[in-house]
């Protein structure tokens, strides 16, 4: 039975957003433990003594930050991933729910969108390839404890996370956070730059959405599947931009610099996921996006 469930993480974008949906949860903060140390990390468990993790935590960024600190991504994700999942077999919790990400799966695949069975037929793309390989070592060691000390250690793959309390300022935000703050900055008359040539294709999962689907993966999902959590939504580049351009009701105009384009694809199915949700409905990106202009601009 679990009733003490501890996240890392807790002070990231997703983990600040859970603490609205799950109050009684356990959010503890890198300034009280340190992940990257493997004894820190053991005495958090030993602390808290959890029936559950939420695994969260992770060294995450835009498509120029993957790019251009490799091996920091690398080094960091693998020492946190294992540190966490080794100080919670040795300190007897039972139960781990681990966040992979959609980054991890092929660069190119035959068909789309891909499958939960499709994550290892193929290196994941070279713009954030030490981040996404960090991701499977996550999912294969969850897999390993499984079958080695009977551990229902699982995993799921979140597609693009967005909304409100998103990092908007940092030079390192995701897509959607950038686009949100360069609009909210505009004027009308504006021309706004935009990386890469607005073609690649993305699935974007607003927060909140996640947010209410981490309680019953915690709960239901007790497989062996890095189940894929995103919407049946995909939009270009492009036409996202436009979509948060009508939004906004300014005058502005984007242009593309052509440079770190990333994927052009990495769509995938949240079929195995509606096995798990009763009928859940996905934010669309305008009413999301909405949401997150909203916040920004209060």
């Amino acid at each position: 039975m679990i009733t003490k469930v501890l996240v890392t993480g807790g002070s990231g974008f997703l983990g600040k957003r859970l603490q609205k949906y799950k109050p009684e949860w356990i959010y503890p903060t890198s300034k009280q433990y340190n992940l990257m140390s493997y004894e820190q990390t053991l005495k958090m468990f030993e602390d808290i003594k959890p029936d559950a993790v939420v695994h969260l935590a992770a060294r995450v960024g835009g498509v120029k930050d993957n790019n251009e600190h490799q091996g920091e991504f690398f080094y960091k994700n693998v020492f946190i991933n294992t540190n966490v999942v080794e100080a919670a077999r040795i300190s007897g919790t039972k139960r781990v729910l681990a966040s992979l990400s959609t980054c991890a799966f092929p660069e190119t695949i035959n068909s789309y969108p891909f499958s939960e069975q499709d994550l290892e037929l193929g290196p994941p793309p070279i713009s954030n390839l030490s981040y996404g390989y960090s991701k499977r070592l996550l999912h294969i060691q969850c897999l390993s404890y499984r079958k080695e000390y009977n551990l229902n250690y699982s995993t799921f793959c979140p597609s693009n996370i967005y909304g409100p309390e998103d990092h908007f300022q940092s030079v390192n935000s995701h897509f959607v956070a950038a686009l949100a703050n360069k609009i909210h900055k505009a004027s009308n008359g504006d021309t706004i730059e935009m990386w890469g040539t607005g073609k690649p294709l993305r699935q974007q999962l607003f927060v909140d959405d996640l947010c209410k689907i981490i309680p019953e993966l915690l709960y239901n999902h007790n497989t062996e599947l890095p189940i894929i959590v995103a919407p049946d939504e995909n939009l270009s580049i492009y036409d996202m931009c436009e979509i948060a351009k009508d939004i906004s009701n300014k005058k502005i105009n984007f242009v593309f610099n052509n440079n770190l384009d990333g994927q052009y694809r990495k769509d995938g199915s949240n079929k195995e996921l509606k096995k798990i949700l009763d009928n859940f409905v996905f934010t669309t990106f305008k009413d999301g996006f909405k949401k997150t202009l909203e916040y920004l601009e209060k």
